[in-house]
């Protein structure tokens, strides 16, 4: 569990605060196997008698004072009896995890039999009312998953356009059964799944069918334009309607899996490979409202194609919760899908939305079995609990809140690179109190479920029939910390990080785009650096001629006196530059925003950081790095004088040989070099397949790697028009900060 604070030293009190001009917050990795230091938890046994705090419920910790008979809760002071079965246990704190470490992950019983529910389920569900070269790659993908699932998965395959097809591949040949779907969009199946095809026969396990599944997957073909033509109606305005009934098929999915939740399976993932918009039965979505009609009716559309159409994949989405179903959407196409509408399905499943706008170059395979391959937590319960001075204020992620009770989210699935934050706000005006002494306490508990194969279970557990068997186990991980407090401006301005802030910025800004439009997006970022610049000049004494003077040549605009800074108006810079808030007009695709929208809110801040403001690096040969760090700019390029250079954008991997690269060079780097061996450690940490682009000056096109270097680009669009890039945007800070402090 890795946490980080947007600074380590909180504000004293809500005025200290308000004049930092910061963020205040945390991000949260629940289910990172260490923390931020690169520390692993104290594992133990018996989380279920761990005591707890009789007033706030916190869990007792290394921080408690602990008596004879009683502990003091460290998070609200409160003085707590110990049991005598917990006297007993602390009469030796060396054999217990929550005397030794502050960072425990503790077994929990398991309630019930689990031995059924310990078999993870797999569904495919795919997109028939599509291209060859569609569902060629999702072949693929699928293939490259089945060498993903452990053995003991069960998979189904399902497809769906105007019907959806249930596959059983447990005979000598596959076998489909079809449902057709109404064209109603509100209208239910004619028959149940199961009555199609009992669940048994649908969910094959993998290590005993897998060459059928490979077989049933050659079948797939695309629906014809006879079928589609045939099962089309005439939809609203007599627009002749397609065959993709994505929402009766997911709709129906759920329901058939969530009759065995709890028998059969403790989880199901299903895998929804989407190429174009829901336009048949339930879920129908309107794809006429992406086009040339907002300028004629006045309508600004970066606000009107950033909400979801209609709730119908929302409340979806509390089904496939209710049905122990996570879901990821993997869509492939170029043409307008309204992710905006579909994402909830996976975000509030605790699932992920990928989008690939071309099969020629997608990574689909090697995402999919990436995201098999690694481990994941499900029924995960999240619950962050502060010390009395303060609490959270929003939370941010792909989760959804408990309905009864407050800061506790609820997370489907769960993998170690999931991120979630949290920003804070004082319970009262009078904050940490130098007298008291007081320091802030956070403790954040995660409590969730692993799937354990055979293999890993404990010699005492391996019984000859457990050894076949895959096993559940329950944890509660948690994660209690102490932080100092900021009782002078500078000290909160020393202790900040960069990368934290950044993330925090990212939500918030996600937040208003959504709910106001992506210029008030913009608006908000652009204000919080004029502002914060204006806070750090006051704090600082920089602004020497005091209020209301037109000297420009006070203010401190790059944060010179505070290293910890520095490298924010970089950041904003990037950010406003980012397709994540560059407008309608400007050629960003609404779904490429969504899309970004949903990897940008989950990923953990050093990710972020690449992805808003990629790394830079270079060398002098394959074997011999040059610089480990260069700005965004065409003059770096110049200045440096090195031949080879490395671009890091998180999704994208560009190596770049310049015009001044000596022909002797190999290209591209072989691959016994320290330039691979770096880019094959990138692409190993990565939780998606970054694409790998190899171009030489003067004889690949470089527009892909050009187009990084964003210094000397200029911000366009919502007035924030400069014409030297990240100089001039500067000058219009310094500008800004001047009529702040007028």
């Amino acid at each position: 569990m890795a946490v980080r604070a947007a600074a380590s030293r909180f504000p004293s009190d809500p005025d200290a605060l308000e004049v930092s001009g910061l963020p205040w917050g945390v991000t949260v990795t629940p289910f990172a196997t260490k923390d931020e230091n690169g520390i692993s938890p104290v594992y133990g046994s018996d989380g279920h008698l761990l005591p707890r705090c009789e007033n706030c419920w916190a869990y007792y910790n290394t921080y408690c004072e602990q008596e004879q008979w009683a502990w003091t809760c460290a998070l609200c002071g409160t003085l707590n009896g110990l049991s005598s079965q917990s006297i007993a246990r602390y009469s030796l704190p060396d054999s217990c995890p929550e005397n030794m470490s502050s960072f425990v992950d503790l077994e929990l019983p398991l309630e019930g039999s689990e031995e059924m529910q310990a078999r993870p389920v797999y569904v495919a569900a795919v997109d028939l009312a599509s291209s060859e070269e569609f569902l060629e790659l999702v072949k693929s993908a699928l293939l490259a998953a089945l060498e993903g699932l452990g053995p003991g998965s069960l998979f189904g395959l399902a497809t769906f356009s105007h019907k959806i097809g249930l596959y059983d591949v447990q005979g000598p040949i596959p076998v489909v059964k079809n449902v057709f779907i109404p064209p109603e969009s509100d209208g239910t199946l004619p028959m149940e799944l199961e009555d199609v095809m009992p669940l048994s026969s649908f969910l094959a396990p993998v290590d005993t069918f897998k060459d059928c599944i490979a077989s049933a997957l050659e079948t797939l073909r695309p629906t014809t334009s006879w079928e589609r033509t045939s099962a089309a109606g005439q939809g609203l305005d007599g627009v002749l309607l397609g065959g993709r009934g994505f929402g009766s098929a997911m709709e129906a999915l759920f329901n058939y899996l969530g009759s065995e939740y709890g028998n059969t399976f403790a989880l199901a993932r299903v895998f929804a490979f989407i190429s174009g918009p829901p336009d048949y039965g339930a879920g129908q979505l309107d794809t006429r409202r992406y086009g040339e009609q907002y300028a004629s009716k006045g309508e600004d559309a970066d606000c009107a194609l950033l909400p979801e159409q209609t709730p119908f994949y929302k409340d979806l989405a509390a089904v496939a919760v209710q049905s122990g179903v996570s879901v990821d959407i993997f869509a492939v196409t170029n043409e307008y899908t309204d992710l905006a509408s579909l994402k909830f399905l996976s975000i509030e499943s605790g699932g992920s939305l990928a989008l690939y706008t071309s099969t020629d170059d997608s990574t689909l395979p090697q995402d999919i079995y990436r995201m098999l391959s690694r481990p994941y937590a499900f029924n995960c319960v999240l619950r962050l609990r502060t010390s009395s001075e303060y609490k959270p204020d929003h939370s941010y992620g792909h989760f959804f809140p408990d309905p009864q009770y407050e800061n506790v989210q609820h997370i489907i699935c769960c993998d170690a690179f999931a991120t979630y934050a949290y920003d804070f706000e004082f319970t009262n005006n009078s904050g940490f109190s130098r007298h008291t002494r007081a320091l802030p306490m956070l403790q954040v508990a995660f409590q969730y479920t692993v799937v354990v194969p055979p293999g890993e279970l404990a010699n005492s557990e391996s019984s000859l029939t457990s050894r076949k068997k895959h096993s559940l186990k329950r944890r509660l991980r948690i994660r209690t910390m102490q932080f100092g407090v900021a009782f002078e401006i500078n000290e909160s301005y020393d202790s900040v990080d960069s990368e934290v802030v950044l993330s925090l910025l990212v939500h918030k800004v996600i937040k208003s785009s959504l709910e106001e439009g992506i210029r008030e997006g913009r608006m908000l970022l652009h204000d919080w650096l004029v502002i914060l610049t204006a806070q750090y000049n006051e704090a600082c004494k920089l602004s020497e001629s005091g209020r209301g003077t037109s000297n420009m040549a006070h203010i401190d605009v790059s944060f010179s006196q505070c290293p910890q800074l520095q490298h924010l108006p970089r950041l904003v810079f990037a950010l406003l530059r980012n397709p994540l808030l560059r407008l309608h007009e400007e050629g960003v695709h609404p779904d490429y925003r969504i899309y970004l929208q949903c990897l940008f809110s989950a990923l953990e801040p050093s990710s972020l950081h690449l992805a808003i403001y990629p790394l830079l690096s270079s060398f002098a040969s394959p074997d011999k790095q040059a610089y480990p760090r260069h700005s965004l700019s065409r003059a770096a390029l110049i200045t440096s004088g090195s031949p080879i250079f490395f671009l890091d954008a998180f999704t994208v991997l560009i190596v770049y040989y310049s015009s001044t690269a000596d022909p002797s060079l190999p290209f591209p780097p072989p691959q016994d070099c320290l330039l691979r061996t770096i880019i094959n450690k990138r692409k190993q940490e990565r939780c998606i397949t970054p694409k790998l682009i190899f171009m030489r000056a003067g004889q690949d096109d470089a527009t892909p790697f050009e187009n990084f270097l964003i210094e000397e680009q200029d911000v366009e669009g919502n007035g924030f028009t400069s014409i030297m890039g990240f100089v001039s945007f500067l000058e219009e800070i310094h500008q800004g900060v001047l009529e702040y402090m007028k």
